[in-house]
Order: structure tokens, then C-alpha cells, then sequence
């Protein structure tokens, strides 16, 4: 910890004399702030991010930082790719992102690079980047905004604020409303569709799935599906056993694992795993990464499993599903299966009725 300590302060002290270095920073006054020659030009615009940090923003933001893959996605997602300097080493949505210069992973980003860039807004979310990088950052004269997107509406808030942000509302509010309108269209198809259960595999060893308050588990129930896992932790542990006693209706991976074929293949041929009928039946979802990334890409998962659990709503075709777990009252009793085993902690108490967690 004393050498981590030690480094932070190195690295601070080497930024700030890069940042000494550089131009001049813009004094500022109630009018408005000046330039090194007197004259008043627009203030800076001042906000308030999503963990309550008040934040100072140039009123021109041309040079642009995300410290996470979901922020450069959004980016791209308005069009403003353009004054996107850098991202980071896992930015790989859309594609293009990979040609940025990178600063670093996102729990770990090079400072001394971040400074050299001198960006007008850093871009940090409380998903994946430590508040020691947006301290440090802040405390060296850089505006760093703060995104914490905990449902799928939050994560269209933070689209909207970041747009903002960048000097861009109204791209915001056209790409929020045309995220909603796609969510509106779904929650319409599936209205009156049963809830599908599905077991969303974060990893697979040691197996390790979703609580009920993740952002996942919310874009699940806009796709008319939840998890067969109820805890109010956010990534809970389990064993296959579990698993097989629960029988989810639908498997989901990420493409992280690999292609369906190949997954599927596996499953197939692992003890305990191919007694799941939905690996039995070919239940396997394999979702685009975005599904695990509170940024707009995260509709598009959405609609790829709502279109993968209830193909019939969309008018495609639908497989028979037969499982032993197929009536409302066995569903209600492998929610007190995972009371009697005691793997699950932290579980809400059962109210005898089916989805009741669902928030659609």
C-alpha cells in the first residue's frame, strides 16, 4: 500500500510539472474568464456528475478522454468520435476505437499520458475506474466527469448527461429518445408475455452469475426475461448443482466465451452441464459484449435476447420448449430451492408471486 501511496504521489508530481509546462491556465471570474490577453470570453459551463461532484467544463470541449469502454462507445454513439484523443486499451467498440491513442487500462491509467494530451473533459465511470484516477486527476486542473449508471434508464440518463457535457444536448436528446423509442417498441411486443428465466453467466470458473439489482438484470427485464437467481448480491457464486436443481430456461453468455457453436459444443460434452435442458434443447445465448456495458450498445442486446426468448412475438419461428420446470408452481419452487440449499445468501423474502421483482 506505502509503495502504491509513494508512486501516486510521484505520478501527481510529474504530471503537474507537465502541466506547468504547458499553456497557461485560463484565469476565471464572476462575468465570465479571461485570456491571457484581458478579454472576456463565454464562462466555462459547471455541473454536477453523477456522484456529486461539481465539475468545471470549457465552454468549447475539443479534446476528449474516456477512461472505460462503455464511455468511448457513447462517444462514437453521438458522433463525436472526432474529438475523441484517446481511450483506453479495452475500447474496442465500434471498432474504430481501437485506432485511438490509449492511455492505459482503465484501473490503471497512465497520468503523466492524460496530461500530455490535455484534454478539455475526461470521461470516468464509478463501473470500472477507481476514484483515487479522477482525485488525481481532478486535484492536477482537469475537468473529469463522473458517470454511475445503475439501470438501463440510468444508463440513457448518463448518454443525455455526457452529451451535456460535451457541449452537445441536443445529440443527446435525440439519441436518448431514439433508445427509448426501440425500448418502448419491445416493452409493447412483450407486455403480455410470461417472464422467461434465464442463468446469466458472468464467468463460468468458478461459475458466477447476476443479482437482481445489476444493470444487467434490468436489461434482462426489458427483454422479458429474469434471472433464475435471486440475491441481492451483485455477482453471486454458485455450483452447477444449483444450477441443475434451478433448470433455467435459457443459458446466456457473453461473446467473451466464444461463438454459440463453440459453447454450446462444450457444454454438451461437460459432466453436470449437459443435464441442463436448456443446453439438452440448445437454449444457449451468446450476447455481444455491449451486454455487459451500461452504454447505448446495450439495446442492441436487449434486442437480440428479446428476439432469442420470445421469437414468436416478432412473428419468427418458435422451438418447443419442454422442461420439468415448465409450470408457474414449479418455478415458484426452485425460488425456495435456493433458500433450502443455503448457496444463495442475501435473498429477499418469497412473496408467492411469479416476477415480482421485475421492474418494466
Amino acid at each position: 500500500m506505502g509503495h502504491e501511496w509513494h508512486r501516486g504521489i510521484v505520478t501527481i508530481a510529474l504530471a503537474g510539472a507537465l502541466i506547468a509546462n504547458a499553456a497557461p491556465v485560463v484565469a476565471q471570474n464572476g462575468e465570465g474568464h479571461s485570456s491571457d490577453y484581458g478579454v472576456l470570453s463565454t464562462p466555462p459551463l459547471v455541473v454536477t456528475d453523477e456522484v456529486g461532484r461539481r465539475v468545471t467544463i470549457p465552454f468549447e470541449v475539443k479534446r476528449i478522454v474516456t477512461l472505460a469502454p462503455n464511455l468511448t462507445e457513447t462517444v462514437y454513439a453521438l458522433g463525436l468520435e472526432d474529438r475523441l484523443v484517446a481511450d483506453t486499451n479495452e475500447c474496442d467498440a465500434p471498432p474504430a476505437a481501437k485506432s485511438k491513442a490509449h492511455i492505459g487500462e482503465p484501473q490503471n491509467p497512465n497520468l503523466e499520458a492524460i496530461v500530455a494530451l490535455q484534454p478539455d473533459l475526461v470521461l470516468a465511470t464509478t463501473s470500472i475506474n477507481r476514484v483515487e484516477t479522477a482525485d488525481a486527476l481532478k486535484q492536477l486542473g482537469f475537468a473529469v466527469y463522473t458517470t454511475d449508471p445503475q439501470t438501463v434508464r440510468g444508463m440513457l440518463d448518463s448518454v443525455q448527461h455526457m452529451a451535456e457535457a460535451m457541449g452537445e444536448k441536443q445529440r443527446g436528446t435525440e439519441l436518448v429518445a431514439r433508445l427509448q423509442q426501440r425500448l418502448d417498441a419491445l416493452q409493447a411486443r412483450l407486455s403480455d408475455r410470461p417472464m422467461v428465466h434465464v442463468l446469466f453467466v458472468v464467468w463460468d470458473q468458478p461459475l458466477i452469475t447476476i443479482g437482481q439489482n445489476t444493470f444487467i438484470a434490468d436489461a434482462l427485464r426489458f427483454a422479458g426475461a429474469e434471472s433464475v437467481v435471486l440475491s441481492k448480491q451483485q455477482w453471486p457464486h454458485l455450483s452447477i448443482e444449483e444450477v441443475v436443481r434451478l433448470q433455467p430456461d435459457y443459458l446466456v453468455f457473453t461473446s467473451d466465451h466464444g461463438p454459440v457453436a463453440t459453447t454450446l459444443a462444450d457444454l454438451r460434452a461437460r459432466p453436470v452441464w449437459r443435464d441442463l435442458d436448456a443446453v439438452e434443447t440448445g437454449h444457449v445465448i451468446d450476447v455481444s459484449v455491449e451486454a455487459i456495458r451500461p452504454s447505448p450498445g446495450l439495446v442492441d442486446a436487449i434486442e437480440q435476447v428479446a428476439h432469442e426468448v420470445h421469437p414468436e412475438a416478432f412473428g419468427e419461428k418458435s422451438e418447443i420448449r419442454k422442461s420439468k420446470f415448465e409450470t408457474g408452481n414449479a418455478k415458484l419452487e426452485t425460488r425456495n430451492a435456493q433458500l433450502e440449499t443455503g448457496v444463495m445468501t442475501e435473498l429477499p423474502p418469497t412473496t408467492g408471486k411469479e416476477c415480482s421483482q421485475c421492474a418494466r
